[in-house]
Formats: C-alpha cells, structure tokens, sequence
C-alpha cells in the first residue's frame, strides 16, 4: 500500500525492532561488527560502509524521492564532492551561475586543480543553455529554486535538452522532497543539505545524495565507503526524528512565507521582493508545474544604505542574523557577506547578489508575532531616517 509522504516520513523505521519491540528504531552507536565466522561477515562490519540507524535514514529519503537508493553524508558539502566523484578530468559541467556560494567555491576550486571542467551559465537564458550543451557536458548541475534569488528553472525542459550522456543532478535543499520530486522529473541525481529542512531543527549538520537508478546508486555509495564521508549514527538518528515532522512543518513555514513576502511586497521600503509564491515572478508558473508548493525561502532587497540596513537587521528581535535555513527558528542573512561571500565581488554581482540583498528563511513562530517584528523594525529605520532629515533640514 502506497502512502502519502508525509505518512512515509513520520514512519520511517517504526516498528522495525525485532529484539525488543521498541517503536522508534534504536540508535546503533558500534563502530564495528562481529562476524558469523571467518570469511563470513554479517549484513554490517564497520560502520563507515554500513550503519543499521543511518540506513533508516537513507531509506526513507529513498522513499520520498521515489529513488533506487540514497546515501546519507555527513553535510550537504561532502553530498556535493560526493557527486564530483563520477567526473574525469576532462569532463565538463554545467552549473548555475547563481548557485550556493559553497557549491561556486568547490566547483571553481576542483576546475582549478585540475578535477574537472566547470561552466557557470545562467540555465534560464534558453540561447546561452542551448550553446552550452554543444561542448558536450558530462554533468549538468541544477538548482531550483536557486539560492538565495529564488530563481526557477525547468527541471523537465532542462533534463530532455541535455538528454541521456548527461548526468543530471538538481540540488533539492530548499523545497525537500515534500514539495519538489526531481527524479520524477527527469533528473538522475538528487542532493539534500539534510542540516535543512530536513532536519529541520538547526542542530545536525548532514546531507544525502538519492541516486534515480540502482546502478548509479551503487557507484555513489561505493564512493562515498571510498572516501569516508558518511554520516555518524547519532547525527542520522537525529535527523529521522527531525524528518518525522517534515510535513506538517513545511505547512507552517510555506503558510508564513506567502504571508511575509505579501508584506514585503506592499511595503514602501522594500525595492524588490523574491518569492515564487508571489504571481509576478518569473518563474511562478513554472514553479506551480513543478512543485507542490513554493517552500518558505525568500529575498528582498530595501532602499536602505548599508548603514542603514545593519540597523534594520538589528532592530529585528525574532529574525536571527545566521546562515544556514530550514530550521523551526526565522532567520536573516545578508548573502554578500555571508553564505555567498566565497564568490569574487564579479561573479556576485553577475548572479543578482548585490549589497543590499538580504535572505530570510522563515520559521513556524506565529505568523502575526513575525509581523509585527517587521513592522517594529521598519518602523524604527524609518523614523530614524525622518530625524536624520529633520536634523539636517534645521541645519
């Protein structure tokens, strides 16, 4: 019997105890395990090739990605270099020009030893995609939604114009699996940073690689026992009971971004909103083909100096100034100096990410308290701002 997803992750690995009956699965913290004999080794041996608690995890990701099998690591960068592990020398990829500054960073610092051939294309601007794919890439990287613009790309178009030879690989962080299935899509490769939402609670850092096909698959996890980059027990059993409650909170950070970036959006202090959800974005129809909802990140940029908009920033009091997203908690960022600041000020400013761009991951706090510290905070620059000028004025 089928189940709706978030029927699969609430149950992942209940009632699997065959020892004790437990409920929950129990956490398997040996680093080792016995043989039956000599030459005989049992379904687990070491912990960096097989994990009984971290193989519940990959399970269900597996699961909720209708892939063949997944692969947990132990952060969403190690899932990225996990996938760099199928690329010779002399292939060539094809990634965003406005990917997540550690993507930018590992992918410019791999072309540059020699790894790998990287392009970074802007995968919106149909001509500029279409002559790429006549170099014959080897893997095509996809982000979308993108970070932190929120841009949306066409996962299906995409996927059927680089065509079979390519691997296809769509970074799926932002939406979780709950609202975007790109295996179903077309792509061959799915990663999570799992320190997201899928988590969901800011307290693990983790990632996962979900393979479409058995043999790819095999290939990912043969190369991630090679390297050593699978996640700890404790850190899985941690994020199946993150994932235990992805779907009803995607609910509440999806309702409470709509929410916001209305607000954002009618706000006289605000130049420009980013937000799927909203119906004159770009890629809003788009999304609405592709996604089952449009996830809870999103960017606005104010009229603000920079001086300006670290007040702004300050004054909030339910909006923490910290990287990362997907946690219960709202948060802000400033990309420039923050999770972008790996890319050259060129390279940011080619992608859309200026000065006085900021990202925020919104929470499950309740929609009216995040509202109001808006509002507080708006209202605190903008009287500031009315005093300075009234100085200046009385002369």
């Amino acid at each position: 019997m089928s189940h709706q997803q978030a029927t699969q992750a609430v149950r992942a690995g209940i009632e699997t105890d065959e020892q004790y009956g437990a409920v929950t699965p129990p956490l398997y913290l040996s680093s080792n395990y016995t043989f039956e004999n000599l030459g005989s080794p049992r379904k687990y041996d070491y912990s960096r090739s097989g994990n009984p608690t971290r193989d519940v995890l990959a399970d269900c990701l597996a699961d909720l990605e209708n892939g063949a099998g997944a692969v947990v690591t132990s952060s969403g960068m190690s899932a990225v270099h996990l996938v760099t592990q199928l690329l010779q020398p002399s292939d060539l990829v094809l990634v965003p020009h406005d990917c997540y500054g550690g993507t930018y960073r590992l992918f410019t610092s791999l072309a540059n030893k020699g790894g790998c051939r990287v392009k970074f294309v802007d995968q919106g601007d149909s001509e500029t995609f279409a002559a790429a794919l006549t170099e014959k890439p080897r893997m095509l990287w996809m982000e979308t939604p993108s970070n932190p613009l929120l841009r949306i790309v066409d996962i299906v178009q995409l996927c059927e114009q680089a065509g079979d030879d390519v691997i296809k690989v769509v970074d799926n962080t932002f939406l979780s699996p709950i609202q975007q299935k790109p295996l179903d899509l077309g792509a061959d490769l799915v990663i999570h940073s799992t320190t997201k939402y899928i988590n969901g609670h800011s307290d693990v850092v983790g990632g996962a690689v979900i393979a479409k096909a058995e043999g790819l698959y095999e290939q990912i996890a043969w190369w991630a026992n090679c390297i050593g980059i699978t996640a700890s027990p404790f850190d899985s059993f941690i994020t199946t009971r993150g994932i235990r409650t992805l779907g009803i909170r995607i609910k509440k950070h999806e309702e409470n971004a709509q929410s916001i970036a209305e607000y954002l959006d009618k706000n006289c202090l605000v130049e420009n909103v980013y937000y799927p959800g909203l119906e004159y974005h770009p890629g809003h129809l788009i999304a609405r083909k592709q996604q089952t909802g449009f996830g809870a990140m999103l960017s606005f940029t104010t009229k603000f100096d920079q001086e300006t908009l670290a007040i702004f920033i300050k004054s909030l009091k339910l909006f923490s100034l910290a990287e990362s997203l997907g946690g219960v908690e709202s948060l802000i960022c400033h990309p420039a100096t923050m999770t972008h600041a790996a890319m050259d000020k060129s390279a940011q400013l080619e992608a859309g990410i200026t000065p006085q761009l900021l990202r925020v991951s919104v929470g499950i706090e309740e929609l009216e308290d995040l509202l109001s510290d808006l509002k507080q905070a708006f209202d605190f620059v903008e009287n500031k701002l009315g005093n300075l000028q009234q100085e200046v004025s009385n002369g």
